[in-house]
């Protein structure tokens, strides 16, 4: 179900998408609602109807805002589950396959897709296929866009409808409706579905300013729509601990607080500070992890000044990764690490046990108003780390399984460091939803959320110990890991099926090995500029990371870069 309005040449990059899925044009529909455009959207549309027996037109007045469109839209489907998809957007091609054959296997009221695109950073969400799960046992509220597959009668029986008008943050009102009352849902995350692209003229529905009081008004809608399908309870500030964090905090935290000044901060800071005060009860602040709740309530207090030290502190925080081991074991690459976060002065960020409670670090918080002697009663709330591979060829991420775990150690005079450690495992047959990594270069990331502190950062060892490449896979594949020169960053390219050639083998062998590839780079750049060029292109042929499979390989130092 596509909701549309003006969207020009935008049709022909998402109707191909939406007309060749292998589930078989007998078995689906696709429903365009046309908002009233004034473009020659109606002419486009008319004709793929007029040529695709599968096609359905909708024509209404302009209503100004997608809820309308998609409104109509399930309500004159006729298959069992929709899928809403926007109009820039894309599925991939066996998408509603594999979407529908997860809902009729576990009966599901709502299906989440995996999605990627420029709009689309990494989500922990699509970490793994789930059959069967619930906003109570799953983060289903880190997902509130509404391209997902839902089954047509729960929207109808239970009423849930999109917010119609101008509505800001009407698709959090819609998921927020449909998570607290389904039953079943399923997340695919071995298969990316959803491809959710950003606009070449940044004209993405809902785009644009509005102002702070017209944005919290909806955000209360929200957490009304959430309030509404829950009992006051542990649950219930479970799930509006979402909404605190990332979209009332977000005024108050960096880099926000530290972009706005004078009567434009203080009104966005009076304004969620109402709100905090008027419409979320305390469990669900005192369940977040030190730093954040320690936000809250300097913002429930109304410290505006020590809510902006506080950013500016937390801002320079860095994670330390420490990359303790790589080493292939039975084909799969065995990588153990540990992280832990850094203050702006260098040191550990740090608890303190003072009479038997634990301090959130006196250092980082010294002179902060309302700061002095914050406990963090919960040390590991929130506490989680992961490995990311990111396919830079195809701009997809995926998360190979790991057993990261939270711990303290101790520093000494009672002071005490939150890590997280643990080995993960990067298997090329499997990493990719159970299938094979594909040709390109897949660079490995770090993700470690630690005392309400979340920070991303490249998985690097600037020692760069030498990791020998594989053969992987029937047919065989070369997967090589390595170390970008630049960033000393952990990459793995894989060559093409059939690549893996004795004489490549040899030669990617010692080309992978740090000392080797300088010399070779610092040799090339003294030749006459013909020769460099025939010998570059040479060790193309060889080299994984520069151009071809390897994708984007400028970042990763070449033999001949």
């Amino acid at each position: 179900m596509v909701p549309v309005y003006n969207a020009g040449t935008y049709l022909d990059r998402c109707a191909p998408s939406l007309l060749g899925q292998t589930l078989g044009r007998d078995a689906y529909e696709v429903i365009y609602v046309d908002d009233g455009s004034t473009d020659d959207s109606p002419e486009r549309l008319a004709r793929l109807a007029s040529r695709h027996p599968h096609v359905r037109v909708i024509t209404q007045e302009n209503s100004g805002w997608p809820g309308r469109p998609r409104n109509v839209g399930v309500r004159a489907a006729r298959g069992e589950y929709v899928q809403f998809v926007d109009q820039d957007d894309e599925l991939m091609p066996e998408a509603l396959q594999r979407l529908y054959d997860l809902a009729v296997r576990n009966d599901s009221d709502i299906v989440l897709g995996k999605v990627t695109g420029t709009m689309q950073g990494p989500s922990s969400v699509f970490k793994h296929t789930v059959d069967q799960c619930t906003a109570a046992d799953a983060p289903l509220f880190e997902t509130l866009t509404p391209h997902k597959m839902f089954r047509r009668e729960f929207l109808l029986s239970h009423g849930i409808e999109f917010p119609e008008g101008r509505v800001r943050l009407e698709d959090q009102v819609f998921m927020a409706r449909a998570y607290v009352r389904a039953k079943r849902v399923s997340i695919l995350g071995d298969y990316p579905c959803y491809v959710w692209n950003r606009r070449e003229d940044g004209g993405n529905t809902s785009a644009g300013a509005t102002l702070p009081e017209t944005y919290y008004a909806h955000l209360r809608t929200v957490v009304d729509a959430i309030k509404e399908g829950t009992d006051p309870g542990p649950l219930q500030d479970h799930l509006l601990r979402r909404s605190y964090r990332v979209e009332l905090l977000r005024p108050v935290s960096e880099p926000r607080i530290l972009q706005r000044t004078g009567d434009h901060l203080r009104r966005y800071f009076e304004t969620v500070r109402r709100m905090a005060l008027d419409a979320y009860p305390p469990g669900v602040r005192d369940g977040l992890p030190a730093i954040t709740r320690l936000r809250g309530k300097l913002l429930e207090d109304g410290n505006l000044d020590s809510l902006l030290e506080l950013a500016r502190r937390v801002r320079q925080i860095k994670p330390e990764v420490t990359v303790e081991d790589v080493h292939w074991h039975k084909g799969r690459l065995l990588i153990t690490t540990r992280t832990g976060m850094i203050r702006p002065d260098g040191e550990p960020l740090t608890l303190v046990d003072h009479h038997g409670r634990l301090l959130l670090d006196p250092d980082l918080l010294a002179g902060i108003k309302g700061a002095e002697n914050w406990e963090a009663p919960h040390p590991f709330a929130y506490a989680h780390g992961e490995l990311l591979v990111h396919d830079t060829t195809r701009d997809e991420w995926w998360f190979p399984p790991g057993d990261l775990a939270p711990r303290t150690e101790p520093l000494g005079d009672g002071r005490h460091r939150v890590v997280l450690a643990g080995r993960s495992t990067l298997d090329p047959e499997t990493l990719r939803g159970n299938t094979p990594m594909l040709p390109g270069t897949h660079l490995v990331w770090s993700y470690a959320q630690l005392l309400g502190v979340g920070r991303r950062s490249r998985l690097a060892n600037p020692a760069r110990p030498h990791i020998p490449a594989t053969v992987s896979g029937t047919p065989p594949r070369l997967v090589a890991p390595a170390w970008t020169t630049r960033d000393a960053q952990l990459r793995a390219a894989v060559a093409p099926p059939g690549s893996a050639t004795i004489a490549k083998r040899v030669l990617l062998h010692a080309t992978s090995s740090p000392r080797v590839r300088t010399t070779a780079r610092d040799t090339l750049n003294h030749l006459p500029p013909g020769v460099r060029r025939r010998m570059r292109a040479v060790l193309r042929g060889v080299d994984p990371w520069a151009g071809g499979a390897g994708g984007s390989g400028g970042a990763g130092g070449s033999v001949g870069s």
